[in-house]
């Protein structure tokens, strides 16, 4: 083979190495481009989260057509606050009752973030909130330096504040003790200890596992405008119907029974979609359990709601339920003047019982 015909060669494996490459960083493009708020923070959250809160503050302001920032009157705060509680739409967030003095004295909250996560686990717990790309992080820095906390050495340590800040700010979560800035992800990250917090920025900045097994109900909530999302375990204990009283127990142990095949799921999320309408995602072991238990929960759902009183009909009207490999999903249509994301995730749940 001459030299010519090897150098072509040659070159032609490398202009396919480079279309390759090309091919897999753009197929990631499209991938990451076409991701939910909800999926990417899932994936920044940390590995031993078990109770996920969500809450997308643009799309609640957008949905009530709320338009704030980080500069508007507090009164108008407060109204959005009481509008987002009337639609069901704040349950799941850790700040509201923090807002108004984040929004006078942090120079953030609910009014001009982006989103929010709140994760929790038995270790400790984590509130991420998303910022604009308009936000003055020297701006936020030096608020914090005002209010008592002290400045890390390092950019991506954390703002030392605890109860001894808070003491002095009055009205603030205990989550918002510690904070972490990062600017390059518009970023921040807050928690009632230092320890957990810098795990948690470990896990989303560093080489840390998202939460395992919560893909599934994570992608089919969409664009959640707010959402309760749990491990299994958690879920089959925050909603068990070992919460009644032995009465309602009894009565729940017969209408399972009726129903047929019950079993536990590996994921829970209960999530209110644009519109206000709610939607279940449950994720199985299998695809048998998950067409089996769309049955049996679709008529549990349909039915009394023992443990939390009347029926589940006087809270939402039942929609498609619909099986899909291992993943449940149920649309629930909302009567108006319901809370059914702050009642249903906050058990006893016959539906979603274990």
């Amino acid at each position: 083979m001459n030299r010519k015909r090897l150098r072509n060669i040659g070159v032609l494996v490398v202009v396919l190495a480079l279309v390759t490459a090309a091919t897999v960083v753009g197929l990631r493009w499209w991938r990451d481009a076409h991701r939910t708020d909800l999926q990417r923070a899932m994936d920044l959250a940390p590995s031993d989260g078990q109770r996920f809160s969500w809450t997308d503050w643009s799309a609640v302001r957008e949905e009530l057509g709320v338009d704030l920032d980080a500069d508007s009157p507090q009164g108008e705060v407060v109204d959005f606050l009481d509008q987002g509680y009337d639609a069901d739409l704040t349950s799941a967030s850790a700040l509201p009752e923090s807002a108004q003095v984040m929004h006078v004295r942090f120079g953030f909250s609910p009014a001009s973030v982006d989103w929010e996560l709140f994760s929790q686990s038995e270790a400790g717990a984590v509130v991420m909130m998303h910022l604009p790309e308009s936000t003055d992080w020297g701006s936020l820095a030096a608020q914090l330096k005002t209010l008592g906390y002290t400045e890390p050495d390092d950019e991506a340590g954390v703002w030392m504040g605890g109860s001894e800040a808070l003491g002095r700010i009055g009205g603030v979560t205990p989550e918002l003790g510690y904070v972490a800035l990062d600017e390059e992800d518009s970023l921040i990250f807050t928690s009632d200890t230092v320890e957990y917090l810098e795990d948690a920025l470990d896990d989303a900045l560093g080489d840390g596992d998202p939460a395992a097994g919560m893909d599934d109900v994570v992608d089919a909530s969409g664009e959640a405008l707010s959402a309760s999302i749990y491990t299994g375990d958690h879920a089959c204990a925050a909603l068990s119907m070992g919460q009644a009283d032995p009465d309602d127990q009894a009565l729940a142990d017969e209408l399972v029974r009726e129903a047929g095949e019950v079993n536990p799921f590996t994921a829970f999320a209960l999530s209110v979609q644009p519109g206000l309408d709610l939607r279940l995602a449950l994720a199985f072991e299998n695809d048998d359990q998950a067409r089996a238990n769309a049955d049996s929960r679709a008529v549990l759902a349909a039915g009394p709601a023992p443990g939390q009183g009347g029926d589940f009909s006087d809270r939402f009207e039942l929609g498609r339920v619909e099986a899909d490999g291992r993943l449940l999903t149920m649309e629930l249509e909302t009567v108006e003047g319901s809370y059914v994301l702050s009642d249903l995730s906050n058990g006893p749940v016959l539906f979603a019982t274990c």
